[in-house]
């Protein structure tokens, strides 16, 4: 891995994102959202700014619509129904979380649901919004029907990742970012890269047998997490994005590439309207004090709580510029030259920080 500037690597995306028809704001916005990612998550998640070169690829071939409308459906004191007209899914979650946010800030609690989008990103990106502005932030989308329901082999629903965001006094805040699947293909694909065999509770094979084999895993549905309950989870998530928004769910989202219908959840909840936002920070840090003060299992050396690896990898990954994938940093500098962007990604050096 190489490590570039944040600053350039940020100015690099925005300007790849308007060269690609995004206006100034939403670049930024997802640009912004994409570094956030890069820092916080290993690169075999695929969270990273490497969706830059994907966006190409579905902007060009109509998949989504960089300069989309964004419309508030319906409204009331503490909540709204967006259409986001198949546009930028990170921008138009963003910008409902924004307005969950001023909802929350009035009457102590903000809901938006967010129908006819696209593929949002990180989960964590959306609910750390809220962390800014006092509140509590919680982010949910469903997805592409890749997981097998409990008992069967082909996919029904998604992915499905939830997150919630929440302040403590201890540094960082206590951030909750999953799949309902026990992994993602993309860290399938990582795996098969450094030809390492996987757990078998990730994936089956198409004929409905576990595996280890990533590549063999690549064709199948992914698991969820444990077991029926990830299932579960995941076809409560559908229930309470698609099917509320009047959107996509199960098998409809990314069934048509012209139209994703991907379906997002939105919410704030305005921390003052409880206690002092001081006193929260304070009992969630004697909280965080509670679970890591407990016995050890055999073989583990910390207990750590929702949030902490992710802050420890930005502070990490932070010391010296952002590392990159050599790959992905190749690919952006060829996709740099070929939109013709001004900004450029100079190396900084090797990463030698701590492990990924």
């Amino acid at each position: 891995m190489t490590n570039v500037a944040r600053d350039q690597l940020r100015h690099f995306v925005a300007e790849g994102f308007e060269a690609l028809g995004l206006t100034p704001d939403d670049a930024g916005i997802f640009a912004d959202a994409l570094i956030f990612s890069e820092l916080r998550f290993h690169p075999g998640q695929g969270q990273g700014v490497s969706r830059l070169r994907r966006y190409q690829h579905r902007i060009g071939k109509g998949e989504v619509n960089p300069r989309a409308d964004w419309s508030i459906v319906k409204e009331g004191p503490s909540l709204a129904l967006v259409d986001a007209h198949n546009g930028i899914g990170t921008v138009a979650a963003s910008k409902a979380m924004d307005v969950a946010i001023a909802k929350a800030k009035v009457n102590g609690i903000g809901t938006v649901i967010v129908r006819n989008s696209t593929h949002y990103g990180s989960s964590a990106v959306h609910a750390c919004r809220a962390l800014d502005h006092g509140c509590v932030g919680i982010a949910y989308t469903n997805a592409g029907p890749e997981m097998a329901p409990w008992g069967g082999r082909e996919g029904a629903t998604g992915t499905n990742p939830w997150a919630i965001a929440a302040p403590s006094d201890k540094g960082f805040p206590v951030v909750l970012d999953i799949a309902l699947t026990t992994a993602g293909k993309g860290m399938m694909k990582w795996y098969e890269r450094e030809g390492r065999k996987m757990p078998l509770d990730w994936a089956l094979t198409p004929d409905g047998e576990e595996t280890d084999d990533p590549t063999a895993a690549m064709a199948g549905a992914l698991l969820g997490i444990g077991g029926h309950k990830g299932y579960g989870l995941a076809f409560m998530t559908e229930a309470t994005t698609g099917v509320l928004s009047g959107g996509g769910f199960g098998l409809t989202p990314y069934a048509d590439p012209k139209k994703l219908d991907v379906s997002h959840y939105l919410q704030a909840i305005d921390i003052s309207w409880f206690m002092d936002p001081a006193d929260y920070a304070a009992r969630m840090g004697a909280f965080v004090e509670m679970c890591k003060s407990r016995a050890l299992r055999p073989g583990f050396d910390e207990i750590l709580v929702p949030g902490e690896q992710e802050a420890r990898r930005v502070e990490a990954k932070s010391a010296s510029g952002v590392p990159l994938d050599d790959v992905v940093l190749a690919d952006l500098q060829a996709l740099g030259r070929e939109l013709g962007l001004k900004a450029t990604l100079e190396p900084l050096g090797r990463y030698t920080g701590a492990t990924l």
